[in-house]
């Protein structure tokens, strides 16, 4: 009677079977499916049993089907029978398998490390940090390979001897305007604006040297003229690059200041109005330069375009009439070039990238910035000479140098108008201070102007910037004495001394250049050969045994000793090895080898 049931309940007209039938067969195929994945787990277990010591685990994806019967073949029983085999037959790997034990640091706390018979193995990352080293992991060759340095600042060895008019040491790796601590580079005064010690901005005459020597560095090592595009030339309107709205003006004229034509223009200065449209298309030179100038007041725009991901978007950067020095609203970006000097007639030169980066941070330049669409002119004025160019080396090299000109005071120096305080063992610099580095820089700068423009006024500069070297830092100048002995220039002039040792080199390397151009000026002569004795004389104090010291603040302040990070110590080196090119005493070039050495981990010996 029940067969008769289960008969009559497969017969096909009744649907009952079309689902129980399917069921069935799916329920047996899942218990089959199961019961080989334990049978193939059970035979994987012992003959890779080392895995369970290691940080391989089982994915499904190692798991292949490899039939339509249900057959299930394990492919990481190959790879581990093969790794077996590389690994046994390498380093006895059942034997010796990688065990996690606990490093025990200086008896204060534990890390994990691993062990492999009698080889303990510790972390990088802990090493790094704890011996002050760095690396990178490469992926260059199979499996990778450790980038181990034991200093993370490399050594920019001089390409040749010495020379003032030369490239100054390394500068031509310098991109100063880059900095974080340059707020901007001035649109009034055309040299970078420092922040590094007062968030709203002033001018650090040492880091505005620093700018004209690495443009000028860069000017010589890459011996190519920059690429150019003449925009607008002589007053000449090309009409389909122009978009005038009613009511605004643009007019080709003969100005008698200048002795030729150039535009004149008058437009709203509303920034709710476009003003007057100069189309562009540049999408390699990112130098801007032009002539401008205003009756009164007005601005002009250069309007940007990004490209990131396909979306295109637009940045604008402003020269207004103005004395602020940089704002910033949205994506528009400000920079005053004077309220009264805008009424003149001047040459200005903008990194457009630079400009867009520090008013709207560097997020912005890696978002595509792909070309200059436009410049809109507003207010009434005059303009001529638009051109675009990849560099402008010598212009900036000669923004610092005219900058040095006009900032110099009185007393020959280049006064620091920042409270600074160098240690707190020390009193603060007040506004007003001199920095023997500064003036060193400074000299370099005037005298690589004077060189190339051969005009008297850099030179005479450089030479009044001798007069802080002769007075003592107590009096607001920058000399102090060693052991009341040698006569050390001190770029932070504090009391007490801190006898820094870059900036030291620095002004000896002033010293130098304006020695080599004016041979029979005494007073240079004297400064320059007073202060190498004084180096001679100190420059062991310097030496650890494995690096260098900032200064010696550990032998006037009796405090720890200021170690020098790896650039500072690089620095030194190089410092050491232009001396040793233009000296023939041989402690330059002994001194620098074995600093060099120290940043390849090697130690002085001991006892």
């Amino acid at each position: 009677m029940t067969m008769r049931r289960l008969s009559s309940l497969c017969r096909p007209r009744n649907p009952t079977c079309k689902y129980v039938l399917p069921i069935f067969s799916i329920a047996a195929l899942i218990y089959s499916i199961n019961e080989c994945w334990r049978c193939n787990n059970q035979v994987l277990e012992t003959s890779v049993r080392h895995v369970e010591n290691s940080d391989r685990k089982l994915l499904p994806e190692d798991l292949v089907l490899s039939s339509v019967s249900g057959r299930i073949t394990n492919s990481l029983q190959t790879k581990s029978a093969n790794y077996l085999e590389s690994h046994n037959r390498n380093t006895a790997f059942k034997e010796n398998a990688y065990k996690v034990i606990k490093c025990h640091i200086n008896a204060e706390y534990d890390i994990p490390c691993r062990r492999e018979k009698e080889e303990v193995y510790v972390p990088f990352s802990f090493i790094q940090n704890y011996f002050d080293i760095t690396g990178k992991l490469e992926k260059e060759e199979e499996g990778g390979r450790l980038q181990w340095l034991h200093s993370y600042s490399k050594i920019s060895k001089p390409r040749e001897n010495y020379t003032t008019g030369g490239v100054y040491m390394h500068f031509d790796h310098y991109f100063v305007e880059n900095r974080d601590t340059v707020k901007c580079i001035s649109g009034i005064e055309h040299v970078p604006v420092c922040n590094q010690w007062n968030a709203s901005g002033y001018y650090y005459p040492l880091q505005i040297a620093q700018y004209g020597l690495s443009h000028y560095s860069k000017l010589l090592v890459e011996q190519v003229a920059p690429r150019k595009t003449v925009l607008l030339s002589q007053g000449v309107i090309k009409k389909k690059r122009w978009a005038v709205n009613r009511g605004d003006t643009l007019t080709r004229v003969l100005d008698p200041l200048r002795g030729g034509y150039v535009i004149e223009f008058f437009a709203e200065e509303s920034f709710a109005k476009p003003g007057i449209v100069f189309s562009v298309s540049e999408k390699e030179n990112f130098i801007l330069s032009f002539d401008l100038r205003f009756k009164q007041s007005g601005s002009l725009t250069v309007v940007v375009e990004t490209n990131q991901k396909r979306v295109k978007r637009k940045l604008f950067v402003t020269y207004v009439c103005s004395n602020v020095m940089i704002s910033v609203s949205g994506e528009q970006v400000y920079y005053g070039i004077g309220s009264d000097k805008c009424r003149t007639w001047r040459t200005i030169t903008r990194d457009i990238f630079i400009d867009i980066e520090k008013g709207l941070g560097k997020k912005k330049i890696n978002k595509r910035v792909s070309k200059i669409v436009g410049i809109h002119l507003r207010g009434h004025g005059w303009i001529d000479n638009i051109t675009t160019s990849s560099s402008a080396h010598l212009t900036q090299f000669y923004h610092a140098a005219d900058w040095l000109l006009r900032a110099q005071d009185q007393n020959g120096g280049w006064p620091n108008m920042v409270t600074h305080w160098v240690a707190k063992e020390a009193q603060a610099l007040s506004p007003g201070w001199y920095s023997a580095m500064a003036q060193g820089h400074a000299m370099s700068v005037l005298t690589r102007a004077y060189l190339h423009s051969k005009e008297k006024k850099y030179l005479e500069a450089a030479v009044r910037g001798l007069k802080p070297f002769d007075v003592k830092s107590a009096n607001n100048g920058v000399l102090a004495l060693f052991m009341d002995k040698y006569a050390w220039y001190e770029e932070y002039p504090t009391t007490p001394s801190l006898f820094v040792l870059n900036g030291f080199i620095f002004s000896l390397m002033g010293l130098y250049d304006l020695r080599t151009v004016l041979s029979d000026n005494k007073d240079v002569q004297r400064l320059y050969s007073q202060g190498l004795t004084s180096l001679k004389a100190l420059l062991p104090l310097f030496d650890t045994g494995s690096g260098t010291t900032y200064d010696l603040r550990h032998v006037t302040m009796k405090l720890p000793p200021n170690r020098a990070r790896w650039d500072y110590h690089t620095t030194h080196i190089v410092q050491l090895l232009v001396l040793s090119s233009v000296e023939s005493d041989p402690i330059f070039a002994t001194t620098a080898q074995r600093w060099s050495d120290y940043t390849r981990g090697v130690l002085s010996p001991h006892n």
